[in-house]
């Protein structure tokens, strides 16, 4: 891959370069000390990735972030001295279609030269895999009658890149006594999801708290899938996690999820997919709409990133594609009004 790296410090840079260097497998492509020059530089020559540090001179990872993927998309990797220190800025960057975040490498005296390097490298590892082209089938129409016999229970949404300010802005609608269960799946790493649910808490009236092994979906309270393996309904309404399938590449997965919902659930519910790179969930969200549930997928014009909900149009997954702003409207059309009924031709 080729690699562009933001960062004002030149012993940050270097410590990346040495990390880069020592794989041989990637490629500087450029180096920018802000992110002004970041943003010149994609234009120029867009590189495979970005590594993107948050706090910069001129201008910061959060807004070059949300220029290149306006002006020239590519994915981009989130890079600070401390992921902890910079929660807002790190889920403000991910809201505009940065994909995931690290803790700069430190050189020491360990493996490689350098401590986190390993963890730093699997993530450009995903990230490459995530690039990699998905060919997707074109079906055949289908018409298909949501179901309409109660208002939903349960909302289950995915999201990856651009997803939390997409979850953010949907939640942030919703009312107080918004009557049915939510259960999200983000592609994010374990340890970020504390600080993702405390984020979100700030932009809603609902609750929102990690998922833990046993729980059951409770009406207005939003859980959030929390470690690398995935969510999944163990029972009819109990919630649990499994390592299978390993080989999925997303982690925790939407299209696992989707489908044990599709399973397990017995109640009505409304499957959401919204931004995010690959297409994970396109999948399980039309094996919900099989199942006569409504499904909602985010759309391109609001997309941070349109690959997740693409993926579903193409499929012919969801019953609706919808901008951002009109989803949560619609969430509440259905689970406080009970309509979710429509007809597709």
């Amino acid at each position: 891959m080729r690699i562009g790296i933001v960062n004002d410090l030149p012993i940050a840079v270097e410590i990346l370069r040495r990390v880069l260097a020592g794989t041989g497998e990637h490629q500087l492509a450029w180096v920018a000390r802000n992110g002004a020059e970041a943003v010149a530089q994609c234009r120029l020559d867009l590189p495979d990735l970005v590594l993107m540090d948050l706090t910069m001179p001129v201008m910061d990872g959060v807004e070059a972030t949300r220029q290149i993927m306006l002006a020239t998309p590519c994915p981009i990797l989130l890079v600070t001295a401390s992921v902890d220190d910079n929660v807002p800025g790190v889920y403000e960057a991910m809201g505009h279609g940065a994909l995931d975040a690290v803790d700069l490498p430190s050189i020491g005296l360990h493996t490689g030269g350098s401590l986190h390097a390993a963890s730093l490298l699997a993530r450009i590892a995903t990230i490459g895999r995530l690039m990699q082209h998905h060919p997707v089938s074109q079906p055949s129409p289908m018409a298909v009658r949501s179901k309409a016999a109660s208002p939903p229970a349960l909302v289950a949404i995915g999201a990856s890149a651009g997803g939390p300010a997409a979850v953010a802005a949907v939640l942030g609608r919703l009312p107080a006594d918004f009557p049915a269960a939510l259960v999200l799946v983000q592609h994010l790493d374990a340890q970020f999801v504390a600080g993702l649910a405390d984020w979100l808490g700030q932009h809603t009236k609902l609750p929102v708290r990690a998922a833990r092994e046993g729980e059951r979906p409770q009406p207005g309270t939003v859980l959030v899938a929390s470690t690398s393996d995935h969510l999944v309904f163990k029972t009819s309404h109990e919630l649990g996690y499994s390592p299978q399938p390993r080989d999925q590449l997303y982690r925790p997965s939407v299209d696992v999820f989707f489908e044990s919902a599709a399973r397990w659930w017995q109640d009505s519910l409304i499957g959401v997919l919204l931004t995010g790179m690959g297409r994970d969930g396109a999948i399980g969200l039309k094996k919900l709409r099989d199942r006569g549930h409504l499904t909602l997928a985010q759309d391109q014009a609001t997309s941070a990133v349109y690959g997740m909900p693409k993926a579903a149009a193409a499929l012919g997954a969801a019953v609706e594609i919808l901008p951002l702003d009109l989803i949560a409207p619609r969430l509440v059309d259905a689970c406080m009004r009970g309509n979710t009924e429509k007809a597709i031709p």
